[in-house]
């Protein structure tokens, strides 16, 4: 049990009233988190509270959801505190309603992606690690996109299921497409995007008639990388992409780089869930190479 005591200090502290009369309600959360409904005075929080080793991971997500907040273009929920000491690891943010989106929800959440993704950085990467799901997300800024998506996503992924017990032709079809990786970006020459990073379907909903995001993994890549995700589960309605590609068409062959990038989220789940993604991870090689 969270220590709410200790929570209620930091809520106090930063000027965010609840009824501590009403107890916290468990709702549904993370895999490594647990996750709560705050009755507020005036609006009620999410609250997610974690082990001390999730301390890194909570503040990136704050700070991600900052990161992305900043730019005026879609609507994230408002983080009002959060803390990491020796007896708790929370965050605490605006809770909100959601609902499925509507056509025009869908257009709209496709016109804001495409806002957000104009917020470019002159390097690719982001100034911290965070974390794609349970995983380390290394970020280190590059000038090389090419170089950053080799190094920092597949080929990590890539070792990581080595060490995890999957070998064999996955490694080597995974180090023939690593070499090959500059021939899908001939044509084009991304430029460093702010991405959500992590945009599956039950990681945005609507509240209020407005699109919103959430749980992000941000950093600054090739906007191409979010689209991909998009697609990877399903979920994302066709007035979405349609209002994309008017606000920004993608660029030449993104139909070979969706591959790409869907790759690095399925060797993720691999790592993370096991053998059941092997078979999905050397099929999505097999057709880039």
């Amino acid at each position: 049990m969270p220590n709410w005591s200790s929570i209620y200090k930091h809520l106090d502290s930063a000027g965010v009233c609840v009824k501590r009369e009403i107890a916290p309600k468990p709702v549904s959360g993370g895999d490594i988190s647990a996750a709560w409904r705050l009755a507020g005075d005036t609006r009620d929080l999410f609250v997610k509270t974690g082990p001390l080793s999730a301390a890194e991971m909570f503040a990136a997500e704050a700070e991600g959801l900052s990161e992305i907040a900043k730019t005026g273009t879609i609507r994230v929920p408002r983080v009002v505190a959060s803390a990491a000491n020796e007896s708790l690891v929370f965050i605490a943010m605006e809770w909100l309603d959601l609902e499925r989106p509507n056509a025009a929800l869908e257009r709209r959440f496709g016109e804001q992606l495409a806002q957000l993704h104009r917020v470019c950085n002159e390097q690719y990467g982001w100034h911290r690690d965070n974390t794609i799901g349970l995983t380390t997300q290394h970020n280190p800024w590059s000038d090389n996109w090419v170089d950053f998506f080799r190094e920092q996503r597949l080929d990590f992924q890539l070792r990581l299921a080595a060490q995890n017990g999957f070998g064999g032709e996955l490694q080597e079809r995974g180090a023939r497409l690593l070499k090959r990786l500059p021939i899908y970006f001939d044509a084009v020459s991304p430029d460093a995007s702010l991405l959500h990073g992590d945009l599956w379907g039950g990681n945005r909903g609507c509240s209020d008639g407005r699109p919103v995001i959430f749980d992000p993994a941000v950093y600054y890549g090739d906007r191409e990388t979010d689209l991909a995700m998009t697609r990877l589960f399903g979920g994302f309605g066709k007035e979405f992409y349609d209002a994309y590609e008017s606000s920004w068409p993608l660029g030449e062959g993104h139909q070979e780089r969706q591959c790409l990038y869907q790759l690095y989220h399925v060797l993720n789940h691999l790592n993370l869930f096991g053998s059941g993604y092997l078979g999905r991870a050397i099929s999505l090689v097999d057709e880039l190479l």
